[in-house]
């Protein structure tokens, strides 16, 4: 299977298995992807993420996380940055997210981080996703 935007089946399967209520999901590895969930984890948006290898393939698996009665922690994700339409800010044009709700993950020179560390940081850079 063929992917041009595997960031975007990253983020679908997350959003899919969210809706549907899944435990946990699995996905192609990738350091892009560990470190989207590494932020994700962080952020309080998953329970927990590992890497693990099925038949030889490298997967990742992540542990969704629901609130008290059950109802999603993640409300909604977007990618922002397309492979056919690439999002670049700088230092001063980073958002907030949901009026300050949400993040938006990035990759900048320092690594990937949220727009919130990169304005931090005083870093710009592209923008992956937005989560709320």
């Amino acid at each position: 299977m063929n992917l041009t935007d595997p960031v975007a089946d990253f983020i679908t399967r997350i959003r899919n298995a969210h809706r549907a209520r899944h435990q946990k999901l699995d996905a192609p590895a990738s350091r892009l992807k560990m470190e989207i969930a590494r932020i994700l984890k962080e952020e309080g948006y998953i329970a927990n993420y590992k890497p693990v290898e099925e038949n030889g393939l490298k997967l990742l698996r992540v542990y969704l996380k629901y609130g008290a009665n059950n109802e999603a922690v993640i409300r909604d994700l977007q990618r922002v940055s397309k492979p056919g339409c690439r999002v670049y800010i700088g230092k001063d044009e980073i958002r907030r997210v949901q009026g300050g709700l949400g993040i938006s993950i990035m990759t900048t020179p320092k690594g990937v981080m949220t727009g919130r560390q990169a304005r931090r940081e005083g870093v710009g850079g592209e923008i992956l996703c937005e989560v709320w």
